[in-house]
């Protein structure tokens, strides 16, 4: 696995930011947004490919953009960048009402990914362990799912969690609404990690991304 590399304190322009919110106002934030999620599932239908990983594959590849959602502490204590963040995502055992966390390497190519982490919701859709597979690497971020409501806002309370500055995401079911179909999306940061600013841009990125999704199109040989 590669280290992260260190932030250049001196020439970080949220030095400030991050001292104050990671130590005098130590805080957390989180936004809910509804995505018009109308072309990616119009794509969807005409695909064999899962929503889930679909919508779990998305939220990496922008996460993976940006340094502040790829942040961690080294063993100094001091702000320090992965290179990349795999995603862990939940998968729900409906006989025993519980849910498995796993998680997928991170690839760019969405099919790639896609052969990698949907075979995991089959396979762990029975697990009763918490965590199925061998050891979670340290670079990952979590996604969950409620398949089951429509939120218009979530917020998660993390004891202690002030080290934790991995974005968390949680998905909601699609609504439809004036021909549109809108997707439920929270977002919880680490405010020392980001600023409104940063998980705004985010949010629109990711719009953007499911929009035009023309990397949801199967390759002629799949």
């Amino acid at each position: 696995m590669d280290a992260p590399t260190p932030i250049d304190l001196d020439t970080w322009p949220r030095r400030q930011h991050f001292e104050h919110y990671r130590r005098r106002v130590p805080c957390t934030y989180s936004m809910t947004v509804e995505l018009d999620v109308t072309a990616f599932v119009a794509a969807l239908r005409r695909s064999q490919r899962k929503s889930y990983i679909a919508q779990v594959w998305a939220l990496a590849t922008v996460v993976n953009r940006h340094d502040e959602f790829k942040m961690c502490l080294a063993a100094s204590g001091e702000p320090a960048v992965w290179p990349v963040v795999h995603p862990a995502f939940t998968v729900f055992n409906p006989e025993r009402e519980t849910f498995a966390c796993v998680w997928a390497p991170y690839d760019s190519d969405f099919g790639a990914f896609h052969d990698v982490a949907a075979p995991l919701l089959t396979e762990h859709s029975r697990a009763t362990d918490f965590f199925p597979q061998d050891a979670r690497p340290a670079n990952t971020f979590d996604v969950s799912s409620l398949p089951w409501a429509s939120f218009t806002g979530f917020n998660l309370n993390i004891g202690d969690g002030w080290d934790h500055l991995a974005p968390i995401f949680t998905l909601g079911r699609y609504t439809e609404r004036d021909g549109r179909f809108l997707l439920p999306l929270a977002v919880q940061v680490h405010h020392a990690a980001a600023d409104g600013f940063h998980s705004t841009r985010l949010v629109n990125e990711l719009q953007a991304l499911v929009a035009g999704p023309t990397w949801l199109a199967e390759s002629p040989n799949a």
